[in-house]
């Protein structure tokens, strides 16, 4: 592996996520974040239990799980805020060993990766701006600069990660763009903490009011989160007087709670026409970005540097071609525009229609709650199977079935000890059979025994092969 080292550009969630993945698998890396502190306030505030994979795969799941709770699920209000309906996820390891859902401080998140990347020994310098880039066939040259007019220096990569967020100067000097899918959304979000606990419904809740749609949810401790479509030309202050929080909060007292936020943010459903340019990539929102209804803006962007992680070390390890990083956009692209376009839609459903949509909605959902294709459109994100390719084979019954698709996590045994199958598998391309026997990259092998039976009956004796990213690459009988 080479000494020069993959510069990530942004120490978010996801970037610092990319570099703990990459320095897993040897390579050295450095951050670079134009901010000299963290930022203090939350944004993001939910985890599924796939991106939890992700970042067990990173080395910090069990810390941050310590700092999150799981969410009790989705209930769907009118906009007197009475219940239309109810889906509900269950608070324990579900299929892919953690909670489906969980709610945390991103400062929390981000603060427990932080503390990982310094012990990982990861460079990361902050106060500083990337002002350009050039790229010859040997790397990355980035133009950096200290902010308030500090010096100047250059900074050689072998690659570069643009996971600077929505506005990536990344993007911009490689020249990519953003396509919208869906039209822009004007939102209040409110972020407020309570001395006592809230007398809540510990999941999201969305009120579905055609004028004045809103969601809510409590995330840790003694933090809370209100977020409301601002009405064409209104502002922060219309939407914040006394008698609009007081409609908003209901059943709270907006004089019992700390407003610790109150801005004007504007969702979007964007996707970027090129991710990659060269050694040059880019990541989380700097290649998408998403409304708010399925929660999964920081979720598809975990993922992304989950699957992009391994494929760029085994590039710079000499292992793989540079080929191998156009199937990073080729891959990716369609789960973060059908995660979008879901958001799309079920923002649609739960908003759109006027008056009209509001009497059909309290109407129908009663009844469509109980089908369980409804349930999990309101409740689930997981990863659809990718199509077949030159990473993924779909041949045979085995192979449509399971080819593409995340293999299920549950808690196994090795010699009598519990552990989660993840980390049975190590970090590198696996096999796994019918016996449940776990043959590693590295050739060693070991027996897993499952006492739910879970992962005997979703192998139904097929034999998979498992990418780092846990895609089953091929699965034959």
């Amino acid at each position: 592996m080479s000494g020069v080292p993959v510069v990530v550009v942004g120490a978010g969630p996801v970037g610092l996520t990319a570099a703990l993945l990459l320095a897993r698998r040897g390579v050295a890396v450095t951050v670079v974040e134009r901010h000299r502190e963290p930022y203090p306030l939350p944004r993001a505030v939910h985890l599924d239990d796939e991106v939890f994979r992700v970042l067990q795969a990173a080395g910090v799941a069990d810390a941050v799980r310590a700092r999150s709770r799981p969410m009790a699920g989705l209930r769907l209000l009118d906009r007197r805020h009475r219940v239309l309906a109810e889906f509900a996820r269950h608070p324990d390891a579900g299929v892919h060993g953690w909670p489906q859902g969980s709610l945390v401080h991103q400062p929390d998140l981000e603060e427990v990766l932080a503390a990982a990347a310094a012990g990982a020994g990861i460079t990361v310098v902050r106060g500083c701006e990337v002002t350009g880039l050039t790229q010859d066939g040997d790397g990355v040259t980035l133009a950096v600069r200290e902010r308030d007019g500090g010096a100047r220096r250059e900074l050689r990569a072998a690659a570069a990660l643009g996971c600077d967020g929505a506005n990536s100067t990344v993007r911009q000097l490689v020249g990519a763009g953003m396509r919208d899918v869906g039209p822009a959304d004007r939102w209040l979000v409110l972020d407020v903490r309570s001395p006592v606990e809230l007398p809540v419904w510990p999941g999201a809740h969305q009120v579905c009011d055609s004028r004045h749609p809103a969601t809510f949810m409590p995330v840790t401790g003694d933090r809370y989160r209100w977020e409301c479509r601002l009405s064409p030309g209104e502002t922060v202050g219309d939407a914040t007087t006394p008698d609009r929080l007081a409609g908003l909060l209901a059943p709270v007292d907006p004089s019992a709670v700390e407003i610790v936020r109150a801005v004007e943010y504007t969702f979007r459903a964007q996707v970027a026409d090129r991710w990659r340019s060269g050694r040059v990539l880019l990541a989380g929102d700097a290649a998408h970005l998403s409304p708010p209804f399925v929660g999964q803006g920081l979720g598809l962007g975990l993922r992304d540097v989950h699957q992009l992680a391994w494929k760029l070390a085994a590039v710079l390890a000499g292992e793989a071609d540079d080929a191998l990083l156009d199937s990073y956009q080729a891959e990716r692209e369609p789960h973060a525009r059908a995660l979008i376009r879901m958001a799309l839609l079920l923002g649609a459903l739960m908003t759109g229609g006027g008056r009209a949509g509001d009497v059909v909605r309290h109407w129908s959902l009663a009844a469509v709650r109980r089908i369980p294709a409804v349930a999990r459109l309101a409740t689930d994100s997981r990863t659809p199977p990718l199509p077949r390719g030159p990473l993924v084979e779909r041949r045979g019954r085995a192979g449509r079935r399971l080819a593409g698709s995340l293999v299920p996590q549950p808690e196994v045994l090795v010699d009598g000890r519990p552990c989660r199958l993840d980390d049975v598998l190590g970090d590198g391309w696996a096999e796994l059979a019918p016996d449940l026997r776990v043959r590693r990259e590295d050739g060693s092998e070991v027996r897993v025994v499952d006492p739910g039976r879970g992962l005997a009956s979703w192998l139904r004796g097929a034999t998979v092969r498992i990418r780092p990213d846990r895609i089953v690459a091929a699965a034959r009988r």
